[in-house]
């Protein structure tokens, strides 16, 4: 199995910017899909944004699509996820997840075998 410590979030104005990095221990990193889920009050986990194993498939939330980047470094078996223009409706805890699955990416958080502790990000307008 692969644990998983997601850091990053914290408080920033609309506009801004934030990197969230999530760093994997255990199991070899390589051989997950690595996603991006979050979770506002009142609200369902969502999709946010996923990577494949190799790095060369990657989905957004049409909510984030443009605005935030996911990408993984293998040597340091980390995956981040850039955030820039925020808006007070990204803020939420954001959890990383990985997916041991193989196949083509998922959305669904149903399928993610192990999650980080999540980190909190809040977007004040």
């Amino acid at each position: 199995q692969v644990q998983l410590a997601d850091s990053g979030g914290g408080l920033v104005q609309a506009g801004g910017s934030l990197r969230l990095s999530c760093a994997a221990s255990g199991r070899t990193f390589s051989s997950y899909t690595m996603g991006w889920f979050r979770q506002a009050p009142g609200n369902e986990r969502e999709f946010v944004a996923a990577i494949s194993r190799s790095g060369f498939s990657i989905a957004y939330a049409p909510s984030v699509k443009g605005r935030f980047t996911i990408s993984r470094d293998t040597a340091k078996d980390t995956v981040y996820l850039q955030m820039n223009s925020l808006k007070p409706e990204d803020t939420a805890v954001y959890y990383c997840a990985a997916d041991n699955s193989i196949g083509k990416i998922s959305v669904r958080s149903s399928e993610y075998d192990y999650w980080g502790q999540g980190t909190q990000v809040t977007v004040s307008s």
